[in-house]
C-alpha cells in the first residue's frame, strides 16, 4: 500500500504534519489537507470533503472536537467515512482521545462508531495527553512564564509523543495487522505535573514550578484572557480526567505496535531545551 495516495487531515497540526513525514520517509504518496494545507479540507464546508478524499486509498481522520463551538462528531464524522467509502477509500485510522466520560459536555469518542460501521477497514488511536502541549499547544506559555497552572491536582498522567503517534498512524495506514484495532497510545511512565515540572527545570536551568488550582478558578483565568467559555470547560475538565487519574496506567501499545519502548518524557524534555521552545 505503500505506493498509494494517502490523506491526511490536519496536515499541519501536531500529529497530521508528523503523519506526513513518516509516510513519506516509508514513500508513500500523500495528500496533505487542512484549512491552510495544499488540498483544502475544511468540517465546516462538505463542498471541500469529496474532492480531498477523490483517488486516495486510505485517509487519517481529525476531527475538530478540541476546538471552540458545539459540533456533532458522529454526524459529522459519519457522513465523512460514508462518502470516503463511496469514493474508493479501504482504510481509515481514526484520532480520538483516551478520555472517560464526557469532557466539556463532548464525548471524545463519539465519532469512532462512524468509522466502525463504514465498511472500510479501520483503525482508532486514542492517545493520552501529548508532551508537545508542553511545547506547542496549551502549556507553551506557560512553561515560558515558568508557572504552570493546571486543575489537575497530584494526578498523574502517562504522557505520550505525538512523533509515537504519528508513527503508529503510519504502520495502521500502510501495514496490514491494524484493522478493528483501538490503540489506547501512552508514554512508558505516569508524571504528575509537578514531576513534570520538576524535569523541565533541571533541563531548562531555571525553576518552572507547577500550582495546582481549583477547577471553576481555572475557567475564569481562561475566561479573563478572552478564551471561549466551552473551550475553557473543555481544558479544565481534560485536567480533571488527570486529577481523577482516570487514564493514568501506562499502555504497552507503542511497543506492541512499533517494536520499541515510546519516547521518554526526559527525552523530549532535553531535546525541546535544546530547540529553545522555552526560551524567554
Amino acid at each position: 500500500m505503500t505506493q498509494t495516495d494517502i490523506l491526511v487531515l490536519g496536515s499541519t497540526g501536531k500529529t497530521g504534519r508528523r503523519v506526513v513525514e513518516n509516510l513519506r520517509a516509508r514513500g508513500a504518496s500523500v495528500r496533505a489537507a487542512g484549512r491552510s494545507a495544499p488540498v483544502r479540507f475544511d468540517w465546516n464546508d462538505d463542498r471541500t470533503w469529496e474532492p480531498a478524499l477523490t483517488g486516495v486509498r486510505a485517509a487519517y481522520i481529525v476531527d475538530r472536537q478540541d476546538q471552540p463551538g458545539a459540533w456533532d462528531a458522529e454526524a459529522e464524522i459519519g457522513a465523512l467515512a460514508k462518502l470516503a467509502v463511496e469514493r474508493g477509500v479501504g482504510r481509515l485510522v481514526l484520532l480520538q482521545a483516551r478520555t472517560t466520560g464526557l469532557v466539556g459536555g463532548k464525548d471524545l469518542g463519539a465519532g469512532e462508531r462512524g468509522v466502525r460501521e463504514s465498511g472500510a477497514e479501520w483503525t482508532v488511536l486514542r492517545p493520552n495527553w501529548f508532551f508537545q502541549n508542553f511545547d506547542e499547544g496549551v502549556l507553551l506559555d506557560s512553561v515560558r512564564a515558568d508557572e504552570i497552572r493546571l486543575p489537575a491536582g497530584d494526578g498523574r498522567e502517562p504522557f505520550v509523543d505525538t512523533g509515537d503517534v504519528a508513527e503508529v498512524a503510519a504502520a495502521a495506514l500502510l501495514d496490514d495487522g491494524h484493522d478493528g484495532q483501538v490503540y489506547d497510545l501512552s508514554g512508558a511512565r505516569a508524571l504528575t505535573l509537578a514531576e513534570a515540572a520538576e524535569e523541565i527545570s533541571r533541563a531548562l536551568g531555571r525553576v518552572v514550578t507547577y500550582v495546582p488550582v481549583a477547577h471553576d478558578d481555572y475557567v475564569g483565568e481562561l475566561l479573563s484572557y478572552d478564551v471561549p467559555a466551552d473551550y475553557a470547560g473543555f481544558v479544565a475538565d481534560l485536567a480533571g480526567q488527570i486529577r481523577q487519574n482516570l487514564n493514568s496506567t501506562p499502555t504497552d501499545t507503542v511497543e506492541r505496535v512499533l517494536g520499541r519502548a515510546p519516547r521518554d518524557f526526559a527525552d523530549f524534555v532535553r531535546e525541546a531545551v535544546a530547540r529553545g521552545s522555552w526560551a524567554v
